[in-house]
C-alpha cells in the first residue's frame, strides 16, 4: 500500500479548505493510476478556469501526492494564503523581472527531490470561447528535456462550466461534472541528447505535449478540436 507523501501543516490546511470547495462539482477520474505514486513527475494540463488550481490540487492530493504549482509571486504577500504558498513548497513566478528564471530553477530542484510539478503551459486560461487550448509557452519543454522524469498529459473539463473566468459567471447549481482524463507518459526518447535551449526543439516538444492534452480533451468532450489553435 502506497503511503501518502508528507505535506506538513500548510498542505493540511490547504486540503481542509480546498476539499470542501471542490465538492461543488461531481468528480470523474479516468486513468488516475498513471500518475506516479512516488518519485518525480511533471503533470501537464490545459487551463480553462480560475478554479483549475484548486480542483487539480485536490485531484493530485487524493492520489497521495503533494502538488507543486507555478503561482504568481504576488500571492506570497496575501495574508494566510502566502503562508500556504511558501509552506507547501509552491513555486513563485515573477514574470517580466530579473527573477523570472528562478522559478524554473526551483522546479528543477523540486524534481530532483522527487516532487510532482503541475504545470499549465498556456500560462493563463484559454481565451477561446469554446475552451480549447491556446499556444503554450516553452518552459514546460525545457523542464522535461533537462530532467529524466515522467511527463504525464492530463485533460480536465467542467471547471469552466462552474466558473467562467472571462464572463465572471459563477454557476454552482445544478452540480456540474468535472472530469480528469490522464494519458500515458509522453515519449520524449526522440529528443534524447537534443539541445534543451534550442528554440525550435522547445517549440516542437511543447507542441507534442499540448497536442496530446488536446487529444485527451477531445476524448472527454466527444468533439474534434479546431484545426488552428486560438490566439494567445
Amino acid at each position: 500500500m502506497t503511503r501518502r507523501e508528507k505535506g506538513g501543516f500548510w498542505v493540511g490546511l490547504a486540503a481542509a479548505v480546498f476539499y470542501p470547495l471542490t465538492a461543488i462539482g461531481k468528480r470523474v477520474q479516468i486513468g488516475a493510476e498513471k500518475v506516479p505514486r512516488q518519485g518525480p513527475a511533471v503533470l501537464v494540463l490545459n487551463h480553462i478556469s480560475h478554479l483549475d488550481p484548486v480542483v487539480d490540487a485536490v485531484f493530485v492530493h487524493r492520489l497521495k501526492r503533494v502538488p507543486r504549482f507555478f503561482l504568481k509571486e504576488s500571492l506570497r504577500h496575501v495574508p494566510v494564503l502566502g503562508k500556504i504558498v511558501d509552506g507547501s513548497g509552491q513555486i513563485p513566478v515573477s514574470r517580466g523581472s530579473s527573477a523570472a528564471g528562478d522559478s524554473l530553477k526551483a522546479a528543477h530542484q523540486a524534481l530532483e527531490e522527487g516532487k510532482v510539478i503541475v504545470i499549465y503551459p498556456e500560462g493563463t486560461i484559454t481565451k477561446d470561447p469554446a475552451g480549447w487550448p491556446k499556444d503554450a509557452f516553452t518552459g514546460v519543454a525545457r523542464l522535461a528535456l533537462q530532467n529524466d522524469v515522467p511527463v504525464i498529459p492530463i485533460a480536465r473539463w467542467g471547471t469552466n462550466e462552474i466558473f467562467n473566468g472571462y464572463t465572471k459567471k459563477f454557476t454552482p447549481l445544478p452540480r456540474k461534472t468535472v472530469t480528469h482524463l490522464v494519458g500515458d507518459p509522453i515519449d520524449l526518447s526522440a529528443y534524447e541528447g537534443a539541445n534543451p535551449r534550442s528554440a525550435s526543439t522547445l517549440r516542437e516538444v511543447t507542441a507534442l505535449m499540448m497536442d496530446e492534452v488536446t487529444r485527451l480533451l477531445s476524448e472527454i468532450r466527444h468533439e474534434e478540436p479546431p484545426s488552428k489553435k486560438p490566439d494567445a
